[in-house]
C-alpha cells in the first residue's frame, strides 16, 4: 500500500441526461476539486473511472487520486474497488462522496462507516470493498415532496433555490475533503457539522 495516498470518489450517473441532478452531487464535488487543482479527469478504462492524480491536494502535500465511476450509480462498487486496488489505497484512506435524502438540502455530514440507508451506490461500494469502514461525505438533497419516490427526486434537477444551496455545499464539501486529509475526520466534522 502507498502509505500516504488517498482515494476520493464522487458517485453519480454518467451521461448528459443526469448532469445537474441531485444524484450527481458526489461527482460534482470531485470535479470541483479537480478544477481547484487545475487538472482534468481522464477516462481510465482499466478501473472504469474518470481519474486524476493530484500530487498535493490544496496545501496538504498529500497525494490524492480523484475518481468518478463511469458506471451507473448502482454499479459503483467494482470501479471504486478497482481504483483502490490499482492505486494501492486501503479503505480507511478512501473517501466516498454521495447524495443523501436524510440530510436537508445544502447540509453536509461526514462519517466513517455506518449503513447505506437504501442508497444503492453505497450498498454496492460496501459489497465490493468488503467493508463499510471508509469515510463518507454526505451531501444533503432533502426528502422528496409529497409521495414522490426517492429515486424520482434524486434523478430530477433541483429548483433554482435548491440549486443555489447545492452549489454552495459542493464547494464546502471540497473544503471538507481537504480538511479530512490534512487534519483528520474529527476536525472536519467539528467544522462542518457545527455550521
Amino acid at each position: 500500500m502507498t502509505a500516504d495516498r488517498w482515494l476520493v470518489v464522487g458517485l453519480g450517473n454518467p451521461g448528459g441526461e443526469y448532469a445537474g441532478t441531485r444524484h450527481n452531487v458526489g461527482a460534482d464535488v470531485v470535479r470541483a476539486i479537480a478544477r481547484r487543482e487545475h487538472t482534468e479527469l481522464g477516462r481510465n478504462k482499466r478501473v472504469r473511472c474518470e481519474i486524476a492524480e493530484v500530487r498535493g491536494l490544496g496545501s496538504t502535500g498529500v497525494p490524492v487520486v480523484l475518481g468518478v465511476p463511469m458506471t451507473y450509480m448502482n454499479l459503483s462498487g467494482d470501479p471504486v474497488q478497482s481504483a483502490a486496488a490499482w492505486f494501492k489505497v486501503p479503505p480507511d484512506r478512501t473517501i466516498v462522496i454521495h447524495d443523501d435524502l436524510d440530510v436537508p438540502v445544502g447540509g453536509l455530514k461526514l462519517k466513517r462507516g455506518g449503513g447505506h440507508a437504501g442508497h444503492n451506490g453505497l450498498k454496492d461500494v460496501d459489497r465490493a470493498l468488503g467493508t463499510r469502514e471508509y469515510v463518507r461525505v454526505r451531501i444533503g438533497v432533502g426528502r422528496p415532496p409529497g409521495r414522490m419516490p426517492g429515486k424520482d427526486h434524486v434523478l430530477r434537477r433541483p429548483s433554482p433555490a435548491d440549486r443555489e444551496q447545492l452549489d454552495v455545499v459542493i464547494e464546502e464539501a471540497a473544503d471538507a475533503v481537504a480538511l479530512t486529509i490534512a487534519d483528520g475526520l474529527e476536525s472536519a466534522q467539528n467544522r462542518y457539522h457545527a455550521r
